[in-house]
């Protein structure tokens, strides 16, 4: 029965006829138009107040989940109601107008009385339902007005629509009786109280009106209302009774009727009948969307007498209909009641939405003004027009609804309409964005009008032919001459060259841009008429409109107003003077009349001109303007700068294609993409061989951040806010402004002054320095006070992901949306619920009904309209975000050269190449994020929810690392701790997912837990360090060999996908749980993507994720639960991990410490505590460590990932407490060292052990512990020997390899180092794992640098270099240009110049990779600080000094923190040299307090070995210059000793060098660095053998000083 009813409801006719009363549906009218029909009836009016200030809020709420889907369930929670009980009680829904709707009960006159007591009862039961509710905080009330008696139907229309309308005394009675009603009242019309029983109903009178009000019905005690209600119904023509009694309306039954069908159709808007056509659900009509309303009013001589207003009615509305349909507009409503007839027209219905919008609504007001103003019987035509967010949906019943429009904007066109009658009207907003000359408007006085708090500025539109304003057509030339022209210098350069080409030629030359509205062309023209200005030529700039185009030879008529001077001429006379000034030498006096209309002129008409014709008058006209010209660019040079270049008319283009080919002038212009095919001479231009035609692109992100500064006038935006606007915006200056002033309207930019870095205290939420500074060269460019030293920052609590668009750039995305197909749509909607960011394989998994070839060709269809890019890779989307397509240049003339046969073949085939190339691309993103989020409100709630649900269900089982990471999760273990899988799981699943997360059989445990603790002979006791070396290192070979390509099935068949799971998978996966409500699946996604960029090196994005998460616990906190309490724990060690990158050690801590609570592994606070600890710690190991273990059971899976989480903090507290300067952090750094060991020997999994024994050693290493340290380097050897290749087996050795060979580095074994590295490089090279590949390549090449082995420290920058392009790898490049500014200070020739390196710093500083890797930006700072002050460039040394000063606070315990830190105290050490030469003050107490601080770094052994040489040889030099001669040669020995040890080369050299240098007693020149500098060779000369490699050895910076001189 139930699906019976459901192909009834989907049958087309039934869908129509819910649409439309019974009246229609059931009506027998004449095919003629007009006709007019005529019965008795009761209509009941029912006005629901609330709902217009309910839209109101809704529309202008901030966040997208705020919106359409809220208003329909509360509009229709009450309006269905209403419906559904006038149903029961009989009536016919007439019309829904907007908030209200009208009722009739059809019957014969006699029956009145009876039907009245019916409708009273239904009013007072609808009064009943609802009385007074609040929903949403608005007070929701209805008032309800009866009348009865004779009613006129009038059906009016064309072909292509119909219309019905009601009419007559009874319809006037009750709109006047619902006007009298109060809140919750019946008011019954004088007509209605004369023909009802007054027996039944107690009424109370109202003064000074004969209608009265309902209190009441007052039967007689044996009065039964159903018996009384059932007969009333027999006289119902429609009612449901019988088989149907059940229903609520019989035409719910309605049968199939092709003729029915047609006739109806006409009754429905054409948006209506396509989503029916469709077969898709009302709700996909229901939306909050930017429209323009078009209410027309019309009033008749004689009312009152419908036979003859009928054909009046039938003329307008055939040309109303015509005239909106031209420009996509639609005819919502016509109602009649005492004030005249209206029409409700719309522009910009979902599916209708048109460029020009509000342009065009204005246009048909006009239109329709002056038609309507000529039709007989019409008195008064007013129209008033409003442009804003309003409502459109269906509302009402399943079985009755109708498609409407209800907001503040309707209001506000229906006041003004009846407010200002007999005139054209519009509103503020709809003046301000028509895009027509001011000229065209009045404002008018305000009036108050009912209902209307505030309309704003009214305006009359005088109508859109008014005769040209002479100086109204000026490019508007606000310029502000400190706003820089941003990002366009491209486009500045492209103007530059061409003007020079023309001043210095004979020739033309064209200049056109060409841009899509927004892309600042107006800016430019403005910017380019300002370069223009100059002594031997004239620059004439105009503006034109849309409305420019339809009038004939306009633009030239503007043009030569300017070259005659008539534009600022205030009074006709004051022209005629000029033009004949200016042509008595050209024209004879009795023809100057064929001005008059041209320049509004009234020379007389003389006898000749009259006879000529209107051709023959253009024709001398252009051929005068042509000599006129002539003649002026004899004496000056003309620059024509015409703006919105699509609006000229065809008339002045063939004037100015003959033009530049008669005389020599330059014509700048911008224009929008043609939307035809340009005219003929249009063409001719744009081919000309000196037309250069530029196609603008985006502005770059930096110029995005530049202008958002500079519009604020601030130093800094939150990087936040630059993501989203550089994001939002793409590049795009309008978009950028837009969201800009919506951010603005909603107050969520604070300004406050900049804080100092130095004093801020460090915070979770100050960790980083949130705020992006515009560039360098934005410094020069200030718009407000001097010394405004402000920054901007986002209001409290406020998510910028979740913000609606503004409805400007929401219209925008809505005119493409709605002018593509209904299969388009439906795709892109669909693609919204994913993400900005999709596969083609989830889209087709969520798109209804369609196969993957349809998909495709729509997908190639959308890429090549611009709404989306396609990718093959995530590294290719990444590259593309990171930089917005630039201006180009479009060469038309070649392009013409092309053969125009089979132009629709060629197109035909590029479609196809782009469906191949969409197939390959499996990676798909919306070019402009608001295109997203537009199609993504047009969702009603339900629907979202199913969709994000369905997304949700397919991603999840793609949910972790990808096959070459062997698929773990981003967080060891971590699906172990909570059930979060929507889709149930087989068993071969979960042994899949178990063993990619390492788990092994029982039998496997035993033996693996066998070979671990067993005692190993591979290194006997008796083995010098040789041997050990030498067997390591064959070992290592030994891998590689067995790991040589052939071996697939060791080797990895693809490079690591992990980044591209985490932006396609993981991030989307957490939002859609998040949009589903899921608040704990949403925090293990947003963890795992924290992880996942920790991996990565991205510390900024995890910390955003982190936050994300942060709020989704405070949600969850009263969730006692142990898998909350793990994610918790889990939640603090990544925030310590991000602190611990950051270089902020006590808060890394702090946070590691919380997350050892969490996981029952407090870590001591106390001296005693730690002692208790450290004993029970050290039994533990040894139990661990003895045969006993061998008897213990492996972990449960819970326990292993608590295990993982502990060995992470353990892992960073030691290291954490091994930077502190106190002696007892020593024993908290090594307890941290033994339980991370145990931890990980309890997990029973390799490569945990291993790990722990290598980082137990390096502590003991750094602690000076040296039989320790070899102890368990040796049993982590011992480890890797008995591991399989297989699996994770190659990984762990060429992580040890790798690990090995930086400690090594670290102290200072440099041959093994390389040796190990170069392994470990070929290792990850097979691997194919380019991260890990690129760190290796970063040390080795330090280490290849001191052992002064160039050849190959060139190759391994080579492949550095590769690996940093290939992998758009950030870091590698940085750390690249690092080695190369070590080369040049230290190694004596160049491989990439310094001002490479240095635009490489200014441009990429902000990085967010970089800047938050404090010691990569420390060590580049540091250098090129070094670099200056050898120069003795003092300025610009403190520039870099101080950026590098600001990054020393961030310790990180890491070779490159502490080569930062190297030459950092370089940099001190030179800036003390030039305080002691300049005799300071307090150069002394500097240089002893320098030295201190340099042997503190050598003896607390923190930083390495390998850096001691260095610092003990600027400790040596800071001695000498002090004038200490004795410790200065102890430093120097000390260094020299170290460095042949470890055999540095390089500072061995540079210390011999210093060495005589100092004691020589020459006096250095002043220029020696810059001598040196000049002599530095390039790597290409040294290759060459222009340079000996020996010679290069001298280039050394030698330092200032002489022993004999003591300056203290």
């Amino acid at each position: 029965m139930k699906r019976q009813q459901e192909e009834l409801q989907d049958r087309t006719i039934i869908r129509i006829a819910a649409h439309l009363p019974d009246l229609i549906v059931y009506g027998d009218f004449s095919p003629q138009r007009p006709s007019v029909d005529y019965f008795d009836g009761v209509l009941m009016f029912v006005d629901i107040s609330g709902f217009t200030a309910m839209t109101e809020k809704f529309s202008t709420a901030m966040y997208m989940d705020r919106g359409a889907e809220q208003l329909v369930e509360i509009l229709n929670h009450y309006i269905s109601a209403m419906v559904e009980k006038v149903l029961i009680f009989g009536g016919d829904i007439l019309k829904f107008a907007g908030d209200a709707l009208l009722a009739l009960w059809k019957v014969e006159r006699k029956q009145l009385k009876n039907i009245i007591t019916v409708v009273v009862k239904c009013s007072l039961e609808i009064h009943g339902l609802f009385g007074t509710q609040e929903s949403e905080g608005l007070d929701i009330r209805v008032k309800i007005g009866l009348a009865a008696g004779h009613i006129t139907m009038l059906v009016f229309g064309d072909e292509t629509r119909s219309f019905f309308l009601v009419t007559g005394q009874a319809v006037d009675d009750v709109r006047l009786a619902q006007n009298m009603a109060q809140m919750n009242d019946v008011i019954l019309s004088p007509n209605c109280w004369q023909l009802c029983d007054r027996n039944m109903i107690e009424i109370e009178r109202i003064p000074d009106q004969r209608a009265v009000k309902v209190n009441f019905l007052k039967p007689p005690p044996t009065f039964n209302f159903d018996e009384f209600f059932m007969k009333c119904m027999t006289f119902m023509d429609y009612y449901p009774s019988g088989d149907h009694k059940n229903l609520l309306r019989l035409a719910c039954m309605l049968q199939a009727d092709p003729v029915l069908e047609a006739s109806l159709q006409k009754y429905l808007m054409e948006s209506i009948l396509k989503q029916i056509d469709d077969k898709q659900l009302q709700g996909y009509l229901s939306e909050l969307r930017p429209v323009t309303i078009v209410f027309v009013n019309l009033i008749f001589k004689d009312q009152n007498k419908v036979e003859v207003l009928s054909q009046a009615i039938q003329e307008a509305s055939v040309h109303i209909n015509s005239v909106v349909r031209v420009f996509r507009g639609q005819i919502n409503k016509v109602f009649m009641f005492d004030k005249g007839c209206s029409f409700l027209c719309v522009f910009g219905f979902p599916g209708e939405k048109a460029p020009d919008e509000i342009t065009h609504a204005l246009e048909s007001a006009v239109d329709i003004f002056d038609f309507c103003s000529q039709v007989h019987k019409v008195y008064t035509v007013s129209v008033g027009v409003a442009s804003g967010t309003v409502f459109c949906g269906i509302i009402g019943h399943n079985v009755r609804h109708e498609y409407t429009v209800i907001g503040q904007k309707v209001n506000i066109a229906a006041r003004m309409m009846m407010y200002y009658p007999g005139i054209v009207t519009c509103d503020s907003v709809t003046y301000n964005c028509s895009n027509l000359p001011a000229y065209f408007f009045k404002e008018l006085p305000k009036k108050v009008m009912k209902g209307v708090a505030d309309s704003g500025p009214v305006y009359q539109c005088l109508g859109l032919n008014e005769k040209v304003m002479f100086g109204m057509a000026y490019l508007i030339c606000n310029r502000n001459e400190c706003y820089p022209l941003l990002g366009r210098d491209k486009e500045i350069k492209y103007f530059r060259t061409t003007m020079k080409e023309f001043l210095t030629s004979n020739c033309s030359q064209v200049l056109m841009y060409e841009g899509l509205s927004g892309h600042g062309k107006s800016q430019i023209l403005m910017g380019l008429e300002y370069l223009s200005q100059g002594e031997n030529h004239r620059t004439i700039a105009i503006a034109l409109t849309k409305v420019s185009f339809h009038q004939n030879f306009y633009t030239i008529q503007i043009l030569m107003a300017n070259v005659l001077g008539l534009d600022t001429c205030k009074h006709y006379k004051e022209r005629q003077a000029n033009l004949q000034n200016k042509v008595k030498t050209l024209l004879d006096e009795k023809f100057h009349c064929i001005f008059n209309d041209i320049f509004h002129v009234q020379f007389p008409i003389s006898r000749e001109v009259s006879k000529i014709s209107a051709l023959k008058k253009q024709k001398q006209l252009e051929a005068l303007f042509m000599k006129i010209l002539e003649k002026t660019v004899k004496q000056e040079r003309i620059i024509f700068i015409i703006d919105e270049g699509q609006f000229i008319d065809p008339a002045s283009w063939t004037f100015l294609e003959r033009l530049i080919r008669t005389i020599p002038i330059f014509i700048v212009m911008a224009l929008s993409p043609f939307t035809d095919t340009p005219c003929p001479a249009a063409s001719t231009i744009m081919k000309n061989r000196n037309t250069t035609y530029i196609t603008l692109g985006a502005v770059q992100p930096s110029d995005i951040r530049n202008k958002v500064c500079l519009d604020l006038n601030v130093k800094g935006i939150p990087k936040e806010l630059d993501l989203y606007l550089v994001e939002g915006s793409c590049g795009i200056p309008f978009y950028c402004e837009e969201l800009l002033r919506n951010l603005d309207q909603h107050r969520v930019l604070i300004f406050q002054p900049m804080e100092s870095e130095e004093k801020a205290n460090v915070t979770w939420n100050n960790l980083f320095k949130n705020v992006a500074k515009p560039t360098e060269e934005l410094k020069k460019f200030t718009l407000g006070e001097e010394g405004s030293e402000e920054i901007c920052k986002l209001a409290r609590g406020v998510r910028l992901k979740n913000l609606s668009p503004p409805a400007s750039l929401k219209e925008i995305s809505l005119v493409q949306l709605d002018s593509m197909s209904l299969p388009h749509q439906m795709l892109v909607r669909c693609a919204a619920i994913i993400g900005l960011t999709f596969t083609t394989e989830l889209l087709f998994e969520i798109l209804p009904c369609w196969n993957m070839k349809m998909m495709i060709k729509a997908l190639a269809e959308l890429v090549e309209s611009n709404i989306f890019n396609c990718f093959r890779n995530g590294k290719e989307l990444r590259k593309s975000l990171n930089h917005n397509a630039t201006s180009f240049e479009v060469n038309f003339r070649s392009l013409s050269l092309k053969p125009m046969e089979g132009m629709a073949h060629r197109m035909d085939e590029e479609l196809r190449e782009l469906e191949s190339e969409v197939i390959e691309c499996h990676i798909i993103r919306f070019c402009r994020p608001m295109m997203q989020k537009t199609a993504y409100e047009l969702w009603l709630k339900d629907q979202k929810k199913a969709m994000h649900l369905k997304c949700a269900r397919f991603l999840e089982d793609n949910a972790h690392m990808c096959d070459h990471c062997r698929g773990r999760d981003f967080i060891p273990y971590h699906h172990f701790t909570m059930d979060i899988r929507l889709n149930s799981l087989d068993m071969d699943s979960i042994r899949k997912m178990a063993y990619l997360q390492g788990f092994k059989t029982e039998e496997e445990i035993t033996v693996s837990k066998i070979e671990i603790l067993r005692k190993s002979k591979i290194f006997p006791e008796n083995l010098s360090p040789d041997e050990v070396r030498e067997k390591i290192l064959g070992f290592f070979d030994t891998v590689i060999t067995k790991m040589s390509p052939s071996q697939e099935d060791i080797l990895p068949l693809e490079s690591c996908q992990c980044e591209e799971i985490l932006e396609v998978v993981v991030m989307p996966l957490a939002h859609h749980f998040l949009a589903l409500g899921e608040n704990n699946k949403a925090l293990y996604y947003f963890l795992e993507a924290a992880s996942a960029y920790l991996l990565l090196n991205d510390n900024y994005m995890a910390y955003t994720y982190l936050n994300e998460g942060e709020r989704l616990l405070k949600t969850l906190k009263n969730n006692n639960s142990w898998s909350h309490t793990f994610e918790s724990a889990t939640f603090y060690s990544l925030k310590g991990q991000v602190c611990f990158n950051m270089g902020q050690m006590v808060l890394a801590k702090k946070m590691l410490r919380k997350a050892l609570k969490l996981l029952s592994r407090p870590f001591p606070y106390s001296m005693i505590s730690l002692l208790f600890h450290t004993r029970v710690e050290k039994n533990k190991h040894f139990r661990y460590t003895n045969q006993q273990a061998k008897q213990s059971s492996p972990p449960e899976k819970k326990r292993l990932a608590e295990l993982y989480q502990q060995t992470i903090c353990f892992s960073l507290l030691w290291k954490i407490y091994n930077l502190n300067y106190f002696f007892h952090c020593k024993y908290y750094a090594q307890l941290a060292a033994l339980m991370n060991m145990n931890a990980a020997l309890e997990m029973q999994d390799n490569f945990q052990i291993i790990k722990a024994y290598l980082e137990y050693s390096l502590h003991c290493q750094l602690d000076g512990r040296t039989g320790v340290w070899v102890k368990y380097e040796v049993m982590a050897m011992e480890q890797i020997f008995s591991l399989p290749l297989k699996g994770t087996g190659s990984e762990i050795m060429a992580y040890v390899a790798e690990t090995l060979g930086y400690t090594k580095l670290i102290m200072g074994h440099l041959d093994l180092a390389i040796d190990l590295g170069s392994r470990a490089q070929k290792m990850w090279v097979l691997l194919r794992n380019p991260n890990r590949q690129s760190k290796v390549l970063c040390w080795l090449s330090k280490c290849l640098l001191l052992k002064n082995r160039y050849k190959q420290l060139i190759q391994v920058l080579g492949w550095l270099w590769d690996l940093s392009v290939a992998e758009d790898h950030i870091f590698s490049k940085a750390f690249f240009y690092l080695v190369c500014l070590d080369i040049m200070l230290y190694a004596g020739f160049t491989y990439r110049t310094f001002r490479e390196c240095v635009d490489f710093i200014h441009h990429n500083e902000d990085n967010r990779i970089l800047q938050f890797q404090s010691g990569i930006l420390l060590g580049l700072y540091s250098s090129v600080a070094i670099w200056y002050a050898r120069l003795q460039d003092w300025e610009e040394f403190q520039i870099f000094f101080n950026k590098a000063k600001n990054l020393v606070p961030r310790r990180t315990p890491s070779a490159l923190y502490f080569r930062g830190i190297c030459g950092y105290m370089e940099g001190q050490v030179l800036h003390l040299q030039k305080q002691i030469e300049e005799h300071a003050e307090n150069a002394q107490d500097t240089g002893v307090q320098l030295l201190k601080s340099l042997e503190s770094l050598v003896t607390q052994n923190i930083t390495g070995a390998v850096f001691y040489p260095r610092l003990y040889h600027l400790m040596a030099y800071v001695c000498i210059l002090m004038g200490d001669g004795k410790n200065c040669d102890l430093f120097l020995d000390t260094a020299l000793q170290l460095s042949e040890t470890q055999g540095n080369l390089l500072e061995t050299c540079w210390l011999n060098l210093s060495r005589e240098w100092w004691y020589s007693g020459c006096e250095l020149a002043e220029n020696q660095w810059m001598s040196t500098l000049l002599a530095l060779p390039s790597w290409d000369k040294v290759m060459s053998g222009k340079v000996n490699l020996q010679e290069i050895q001298k280039n050394k910076f030698l330092m200032r000083v002489n022993i004999l001189d003591n300056p203290f």
